[in-house]
């Protein structure tokens, strides 16, 4: 029960709307919705005896009808690397709230946000979905020769080029650079055939502090941009809208190649190279008082290179399973709409990261089921508020700054192995449609009368 103005309303938990009497909300659900079951494919309410009829029919069109799906759209990269804030922002509008319950009970009073709207606004299944293969077999052969960067020269050349092209970065940058970290998924080795990024930081002495790196910063930026419009290679340059703190472009790299998206990013050097553990803990000092989003972007522009090599080290295996989930994120969510364009999905860094957790809880196999390691994937994404996943690499459990950050209990909870002030779920503020669309997933071909297996087994529980 919930109140409007002065007057006592009765909500309806089917559609979201208010009523002024019990009899009033008890005459409304037996005119609509007495009978009628949500259909979870596409969140439309139908008399149940007619379910099935529905998804028959109904389904095929709207396939063929649909146009405006994730799938269809070119790859896009978060405006922020840390953006805590995004967890806590509605999905329908630009307002922002103190938790996450706060936000969920705006969303469900002032925008009817329902399960039937979050199913219609979630699901968005590509008729190509690797979701519909029978069996491993076929799993395997679209990894091999749809996903995975095919090797040899062509291999070589685009390596050349990407060479290249950051050398003639280095050379129109207007500062001279000190240091270069590179990261996104071609550095990672995450990349797929028809999606690579690329993240460029160009450290320099010429920034005095974080202060005046944060004041040059849209001048630099914007002369880099200039430069490199100018430049014999600028014909094989598509400049993309550029944020404060970076600028970005897609890069042809060779013929019959999808190319790569750059993101350069201009920084002061606040931990250098191989700075002790002292510094480290000096500097997530820092990050966890600071309360400026630019400057915490800026800081987390440090930490790049080991975030990098988190990821590296995973075996061929476990990057063909994070390349098929982020293939299962880019094939099964719908595109937002005017509606929810405040809507914020999981980072792929996030996916990264969740499918490493998974891989070690199994006991870091050399070779496993991919069907298996996916499967598993999707039933922890449904129980997504139970997610807990902490590393200790890079600092200390007994650190107060740990410690802070696990009191805090916002979840899903995955820290930054990097950063312990940086839980990397808090980027997304719709994890209710990500467990929505893994778990129609989860009742796909690919994984009919598919039951866990050595090492696997932990998921039984799930």
């Amino acid at each position: 029960m919930s109140r409007m103005g002065s007057l006592k309303s009765y909500n309806c938990e089917q559609c979201g709307n208010d009523f002024v009497s019990r009899t009033a909300l008890r005459y409304h659900f037996r005119a609509k919705h007495l009978g009628k079951v949500h259909c979870e494919t596409c969140g439309r309410e139908v008399l149940r005896e007619t379910l099935w009829d529905h998804e028959a029919a109904d389904h095929e069109r709207m396939t063929a009808e649909k146009q405006g799906c994730f799938w269809d759209m070119p790859p896009k990269r978060e405006a922020k690397f840390v953006a805590m804030e995004m967890s806590t922002s509605c999905r329908m509008c630009p307002r922002q709230f103190g938790t996450i319950h706060s936000r969920e009970h705006h969303e469900k009073q002032d925008h009817h946000f329902t399960a039937s709207k979050r199913a219609q606004m979630a699901t968005g299944f590509s008729p190509d979905n690797i979701l519909d293969y029978k069996n491993p077999t076929e799993l395997k052969r679209f990894v091999e020769e749809k996903l995975r960067p095919i090797p040899g020269p062509a291999s070589i050349a685009c390596a050349i080029e990407i060479e290249a092209i950051i050398n003639l970065i280095k050379e129109c940058f207007l500062l001279p650079v000190a240091r270069l970290i590179k990261g996104g998924s071609y550095i990672k080795g995450t990349d797929a055939q028809g999606w690579s990024d690329i993240d460029i930081v160009l450290f320099s002495e010429a920034f005095e502090n974080l202060e005046d790196c944060k004041k040059k910063l849209p001048e630099v930026i914007d002369d880099l941009g200039k430069r490199l419009k100018k430049s014999s290679w600028a014909s094989r340059i598509k400049m993309e809208k550029r944020t404060h703190l970076s600028l970005r472009f897609h890069f042809k790299c060779y013929k019959n190649h999808p190319g790569h998206s750059f993101d350069i990013m201009p920084c002061y050097d606040m931990l250098g190279p191989a700075p002790s553990t002292g510094l480290k803990q000096s500097f997530y000092h820092k990050i966890s008082l600071c309360n400026d989003t630019d400057e915490i972007q800026l800081y987390s522009m440090s930490l790049l290179q080991y975030q990098v090599e988190f990821i590296k080290a995973s075996t061929m295996r476990v990057k063909d399973l994070i390349r098929l989930v982020k293939h299962w994120f880019r094939t099964s969510f719908a595109k937002p709409t005017a509606q929810n364009k405040f809507r914020r999905l999981p980072s792929s860094y996030a996916l990264e990261l969740i499918t490493i957790s998974i891989w070690q809880l199994a006991g870091k196999p050399v070779f496993f089921s991919l069907v298996q390691g996916m499967r598993a994937i999707l039933k922890l994404l449904v129980r997504y508020p139970e997610m807990c996943i902490v590393w200790h690499k890079h600092y200390s459990p007994n650190s107060m700054i740990f410690k802070k950050a696990i009191q805090k209990q916002t979840r899903p909870f995955v820290l930054d192995p990097a950063n312990p002030t940086f839980n990397v779920c808090e980027n997304s503020n719709a994890w209710d449609e990500v467990a929505h669309v893994a778990r129609r997933s989860l009742l796909k071909p690919l994984f009919n009368g598919v039951q866990a297996k050595e090492p696997w087994l932990f998921t039984n529980g799930w």
